[in-house]
């Protein structure tokens, strides 16, 4: 699979246990190893209040997305703002250019699903391919913060969610 993978077939869906399996498995290259699902288990993956959906291309999981508390790393000082999310790929389809199209694919079904007001991320700050796709996606860095159990710096980046108003512009 390239970056040529039709961006309509990619969709989420709630996590099978297979899935969640599957990805507690995955395991990345340093500095990316920070991403690796060490020590979680499958069962919290799929439990539904976790916030995890799987991405899926056809009918093959090519990475997962997460809605909630998971997007956020120790260290910061979250707040209600926006909807924290998060998520990752199969480690061998990284560097491909699909993330671009993997992120805008959840956006757009925690829009649709959760309606926040705002998304925000919080990524790795060597992590120089996550923070350009994500910026490219109208994310702005509000903040960096050394995370208090890796000891390693992170970029928190937000976008603003614009609504549609239904009806007349109210008179000023």
């Amino acid at each position: 699979m390239s970056h040529s993978t039709d961006p309509d077939a990619i969709r989420l869906a709630p996590m099978t246990l297979e899935q969640a399996e599957d990805i507690t498995g995955w395991r990345y290259q340093a500095p990316y190893d920070v991403y690796d699902m060490v020590g979680v288990s499958p069962d919290e993956l799929v439990d539904p209040d976790a916030g995890f959906y799987s991405v899926i291309a056809g009918d093959t999981l090519i990475g997962f997305r997460s809605f909630g508390p998971d997007g956020q790393v120790p260290g910061w000082d979250y707040d209600e703002s926006a909807l924290d999310t998060g998520g990752g790929m199969r480690p061998e389809l990284t560097g491909q250019g699909l993330g671009r199209v993997v992120i805008a694919a959840g956006l757009e079904f925690g829009r649709s699903r959760f309606a926040p007001a705002g998304f925000r991320v919080t990524v790795a700050s060597f992590n120089a391919r996550a923070l350009r796709t994500v910026e490219s996606l109208g994310f702005e860095r509000v903040g960096t913060f050394r995370a208090t159990r890796s000891n390693r710096d992170f970029q928190v980046l937000a976008r603003v969610e614009h609504r549609r108003h239904e009806g007349p512009e109210p008179h000023v």
